[in-house]
């Protein structure tokens, strides 16, 4: 009756219509890919919001090189 659909295969067409479309294709198919491709990295770089230390890591050395360098 139905054939099991071929997930792989589509899977890898998808990654190669995002990774290389906007190289090799005509350009409707081409704005597509590059505005996905944008659309996935703003998304996955959405995810992990840049870190920032909460401390300062070299506040203390840097406390001591002056201390170090103003006495006599």
């Amino acid at each position: 009756m139905f054939r099991k659909l071929p997930i792989p295969f589509i899977l890898l067409v998808a990654i190669l219509f995002v990774a290389l479309g906007d190289s090799f294709l005509p350009q409707p198919l081409s704005g597509a890919s590059l505005s996905t491709r944008t659309a996935l990295n703003s998304a996955i770089a959405g995810i992990f919001p840049s870190w920032r230390p909460k401390t300062k890591p070299y506040e203390r050395t840097e406390k001591a090189l002056e201390q170090e360098q103003s006495a006599p």
